[in-house]
């Protein structure tokens, strides 16, 4: 039997538990995140000790699949960790992508996310120009004043061209951003995507289209605030502890 924790962070939803020692958890993640059959979830989060760090983190894709890094995923497990007494409330833990830095603050959680990576500022497709930026994990990026139109059928195609998260960006007449994500892994559009929205703001600050502070928004709805000091993005939003029970396997 599990003890789990099912979380929300900005319209991306996991399911989080703590164990004693890394293990191949791809078909566990396959089973309680199948949203018919199972709990439901974009991903699963498993915590185990670190001697260096807080903790160090497993994280699964909904199709079982392994990712370095999720920016949602990386709040989530902080609010958890700390939770749970794991972790006090200025962390530091250990993921594919390197080290995180997060700050919980009630129900706000602040994580520090790697620096980022321009891989590629020249692709062209559709008639559109897009950048190839890593944040932990690859995600192409476009601008496109219509957000509401998203081609879903060209997201999927390029997912597999590049081997990437595809985002579509808008900026608001106030200086914000609007962010919508096909999520890599999960096969799909997602609510948000932690990582897509840090690449969306990073290549807007790199051509001087929001200030290094501002709000972005995904389809979700909800509000998150990113930042841009010193080659670090800090990302910072509600994290909502869903429910807790016990999963017999």
């Amino acid at each position: 039997m599990l003890q789990i924790a099912k979380y929300c962070a900005s319209g991306n939803d996991f399911v989080i538990f703590h164990a004693f020692e890394k293990a191949d958890r791809s078909q566990l993640a396959r089973i309680l995140c199948d949203r018919q059959n199972g709990i439901g979830a974009d991903g699963l989060i498993v915590l185990v000790p670190h001697e260096s760090h807080d903790f160090e983190w497993e994280f699964y894709n909904a199709d079982g699949s392994t990712a370095s890094m999720c920016g949602n995923g990386s709040r989530a497990c902080a609010h958890y960790a700390h939770r749970f007494g794991l972790a006090p409330s200025s962390m530091a833990f250990l993921t594919g992508a390197g080290v995180i830095k997060a700050h919980v603050e009630g129900d706000m959680v602040q994580s520090d996310l790697t620096p980022p990576v321009i891989v590629n500022q020249e692709i062209v497709e559709s008639g559109m120009k897009w950048w190839l930026i890593d944040t932990g994990v690859p995600h192409l990026i476009t601008f496109d004043a219509d957000i509401e139109h998203f081609n879903i059928d060209l997201a999927r195609t390029l997912r597999h061209r590049y081997n990437a998260n595809v985002n579509i960006a808008s900026i608001n007449l106030d200086g914000t951003l609007r962010v919508r994500t096909y999520e890599r892994g999960v096969e799909d559009e997602t609510l948000a995507c932690g990582t897509g929205m840090a690449a969306s703001f990073y290549r807007a600050v790199q051509e001087r289209l929001v200030d290094e502070n501002t709000k972005v928004f995904p389809k979700s709805g909800e509000t998150l605030y990113l930042g841009f000091e010193e080659g670090v993005i800090t990302f910072k939003g509600e994290v909502k502890g869903v429910f807790e029970t016990t999963w017999r396997n």
